[in-house]
């Protein structure tokens, strides 16, 4: 009994097969009945209005005639297998009507929940013609989802009864991080280098790799005359020096608790995530080869370093799908982990939460002796309700509160990146 009565809701809530009537068809019938009623209580047999009532469904039931079978009705669905989070796409719905009868459906596609569903769709399908419904939706959640089914409803041509079907079209979507700030540095990485060159930096002689050996010109450094050469050709040449290309960079990217505080915009993982990719992207753009460390308690996910811009779709499609775990980040057993992988030197650089980490004790201990051997920076993202604080005047007694706290939790943290550098290098 339970199963029966399932099946039934589900074909009124537009997921199963079955034929429905229509609010036109209800009202018809509801008028048609008071009339046939007054009618009985003025002394008509009611044998008659028995017989209009089944003449009245007979009648329905051959508008059902004048509509399409499901067999006659294709649907497809055309929506991009990679969608970036939060960013608007427009997927389509195509009909194919095989019949010679037009009809008007609704339709309601397999979307996830989280994904923005602007159903169901209105359509007019004529015969023998391909029609295209459109309909825009985008994806808050970073993940892999799986779409199943495709839900149609069409109305037969008076308009009586509705027709339910549904279309299996099983489809895998993909909702990666939003890479709008990645593209924007790859189309014109120029505009990222503004305010290189303010500062003028002393080179120490002979750094880089040796490219080639040319003759001297006037304004060469004679430190880097080849005098070996210069012998052998009777003419003065110079060793010519180019920077180090093939660097080492190990993006860490930090999943424990605190990175699930909630922005503007998504979070601080979501930020991160963002970011390292950039980063990679940069850094690959350069000729460097990239590797992709992820972690909480524990490593979730490691990319092996590896140069060429393709190795950033290996990266994106390893860290896509990383969300925020409930435990404390183990920086000790990640630090640990690197020594084991890293045997050349790195530029290891570490998203997370400035703050947890400085208050880690033992990652210090193992960061110190990562040093010895690699280059460590750290990228966090600014507590802007902190700094907004900081800010206020302090014109009442609550704001100076609020404002010598957030000064004091400024100065510990502070304190700590000072004392972390003379002991860890941070």
């Amino acid at each position: 009994m339970i199963k029966l009565l399932t099946s039934l809701l589900g074909r009124f809530l537009f997921r199963d097969r079955g034929i429905l009537p229509t609010k036109r068809l209800l009202l018809l019938f509801t008028v048609i009945s008071t009339v046939l009623l007054i009618m009985s209580i003025l002394g008509v047999p009611w044998e008659w209005l028995i017989i209009a009532n089944g003449c009245l469904l007979g009648a329905s039931l051959l508008d059902l005639l004048y509509s399409p079978s499901r067999k006659e009705l294709t649907f497809s669905r055309e929506l991009p297998k990679e969608l970036e989070r939060g960013i608007e796409y427009e997927g389509k719905v195509k009909i194919a009507n095989h019949s010679s009868y037009p009809i008007s459906l609704q339709i309601i596609d397999d979307l996830p929940q989280s994904f923005a569903r602007p159903f169901p769709l209105f359509a007019n399908a004529n015969p023998t013609v391909e029609t295209t419904v459109h309909y825009q939706t985008k994806a808050p959640v970073r993940g892999r989802y799986h779409m199943k089914k495709l839900y149609i409803r069409y109305r037969s041509r008076l308009g009586l009864w509705d027709k339910q079907t549904s279309q299996d079209i099983v489809e895998e979507v993909k909702v990666i991080p939003d890479l709008t700030d990645t593209r924007h540095y790859l189309e014109n990485a120029q505009q990222f280098l503004v305010h290189e060159g303010k500062d003028i930096l002393k080179r120490k002689s002979d750094v880089g790799e040796f490219a080639q050996i040319r003759k001297y010109v006037i304004g060469d450094d004679p430190r880097k005359i080849n005098w070996r050469q210069t012998a052998k050709l009777q003419e003065l040449m110079t060793n010519e020096f180019e920077p180090e290309h093939g660097k080492h960079v190990t993006i860490l990217i930090d999943c424990g608790r605190m990175m699930g505080a909630e922005l503007k915009k998504g979070n601080r993982l979501e930020r991160s995530l963002e970011s390292a990719i950039t980063v990679a992207a940069a850094s690959l753009q350069k000729g460097d080869q990239v590797s992709v460390l992820v972690f909480s308690n524990g490593v979730k996910v490691y990319v092996p370093p590896a140069k060429g811009m393709a190795h950033l779709q290996t990266i994106l499609q390893a860290i896509y799908h990383v969300q925020v775990d409930p435990v404390e980040s183990n920086y000790g057993e990640v630090l640990r982990y690197l020594e084991t992988v890293q045997k050349k030197r790195n530029l290891l650089m570490l998203f997370s939460d400035v703050r947890t980490f400085l208050h880690e004790e033992s990652a210090l201990v193992y960061l110190k002796r990562l040093r010895q051997r690699h280059l460590f920076f750290m990228i966090g993202v600014e507590d802007e309700t902190l700094q907004a604080r900081v800010a206020d005047e302090p014109v009442e007694l609550k704001t100076a509160v609020v404002k010598s706290m957030a000064m004091q939790q400024l100065l510990v943290k502070s304190v700590k990146k000072r004392s972390g550098k003379s002991r860890a290098y941070i």
